[in-house]
């Protein structure tokens, strides 16, 4: 049964093209009951799937789980060109066995998102190995090299005087016979992929199919708030890794940049996070606790819940107690003194006896001397979210482990 979420879809994407021909589909697939072939392709050019790849994947998984077809396209032959892609040089080329092995590590590694049983794996060398060089002249002539030019690293690298190869100018061709061979109806791609996406639809149109339509997705910004992700930075989140890796690394990315890593790789609905946004804006919101439940939504993706709540007491043990005395005095809170699941951070300082009376608290908090685990507290109003567990520090020595 194929039962479409159309805000869903469009969560996340930089741009769908065109976006009535996008509605058209969906709503046909629906009524007939058909399912649409939603296209993805991947080269294995590196062997590690890091967070990055998962906005596609993610955006994948919710075409799957609404009834369409999924194909997790390798490009195996592709991957043997290099894609030019905001390249100002050409790439070096892998080898056969470079691409197969890479290969292998992607086919384990994307069932961490995707669905095993739904999910079409195919590899464009079962289309692109057969053709003969007949074949491979009749492609070439259905685009031409003005189009090409059009493509921005091209051009810049044409006006510079830089080699293009014509094996270069054979990737987007590839990349969109590929789409004609398996008669996409929807591909997915970075925003850096949209030249090779609309090469797809003009020889779809050439040898006589519907074109796809083409959804776009952001580039998802690496732990360094800078670049896009990229293991060659060192600034990614292999989803392969432990889940305390995972956790600390994403407990160590600005509080600006989690929002944008809510919206792309979580399913939180988008009203909760513009929720926490306002709140921590504001100062009602603590960042760390909005960052902690970010961590455990992606480790939890990968892992369990379990298994993310045991990365975030092992990060909290190494990290944010490792200055903390051998004795602590705890304060668990009164049902009483809990207002809608919170409690006032002044209220709870005097009630755990960490100030004597609310204008002291206040006090203190202005003057930058109070952290809830390791997190200073910027605002006199701000609540804390229950139930929690956590540390609270007043001035350098003064410290109450609070339950509630």
């Amino acid at each position: 049964m194929i039962r479409n979420d159309i805000e869903l879809l469009k969560r996340g994407a930089e741009e769908i093209i065109p976006e009535d021909e996008f509605i058209k589909k969906l709503e046909r697939s629906e009524k007939e009951n058909k399912p649409l072939i939603v296209k993805a392709g991947f080269d294995p050019t590196a062997p590690d799937i890091h967070l990055g790849h998962t906005v596609l994947l993610r955006k994948m998984k919710h075409f799957q789980d609404m009834g369409h077809t999924v194909v997790f396209l390798i490009g195996d032959f592709t991957g043997m060109i290099g894609d030019p892609s905001g390249k100002s040089e050409t790439r070096k080329r892998l080898t056969r066995e470079e691409v197969l092995e890479n290969a292998e590590t992607y086919k384990r590694q994307v069932f961490k998102i995707l669905d095993r049983e739904k999910t079409v794996i195919d590899f464009n060398s079962r289309w692109c190995q057969p053709m003969n060089f007949a074949d491979v002249l009749d492609l070439t002539s259905r685009y031409n090299v003005a189009r090409m030019l059009e493509r921005d690293d091209f051009d810049k690298r044409y006006k510079d005087g830089r080699p293009i190869s014509i094996l270069e100018f054979m990737y987007p061709l590839v990349q969109g016979y590929d789409s004609v061979a398996l008669k996409a109806d929807i591909e997915l791609g970075g925003t850096d992929q949209k030249f090779n996406l609309l090469v797809g639809r003009d020889l779809q149109r050439e040898y006589g199919q519907e074109p796809q339509v083409i959804m776009t997705l952001p580039l998802l910004v690496g732990l360094d708030g800078v670049q896009k992700m990229s293991k060659s930075l060192h600034n990614y989140v292999g989803i392969d890794e432990q889940p305390r890796e995972i956790f600390g690394k994403i407990m160590s990315i600005s509080d600006e940049l989690m929002f944008l890593y809510y919206t792309l790789v979580t399913d939180v609905p988008l009203d909760e996070v513009k929720a926490m946004k306002a709140g921590v804006q504001d100062g009602s919101v603590h960042p760390r606790a909005v960052k902690v439940r970010l961590a455990k939504e992606i480790c939890a993706q990968f892992y369990d819940r379990e298994t993310a709540d045991g990365a975030e007491a092992e990060f909290n043990k190494i990290f944010v107690k490792k200055d903390l005395p051998d004795e602590i005095d705890e304060y668990t809170i009164a049902e009483d003194d809990k207002t809608d699941g919170k409690i006032w951070i002044v209220k709870l300082m005097v009630l755990a006896g960490l100030a004597q009376s609310n204008g002291e608290g206040r006090r203190l908090i202005k003057g930058g001397g109070v952290s809830i685990d390791g997190e200073k507290v910027q605002n006199e109003d701000f609540e804390l979210a229950l139930p929690c567990e956590c540390i609270i520090k007043v001035g350098k020595r003064r410290f109450v482990r609070v339950i509630g």
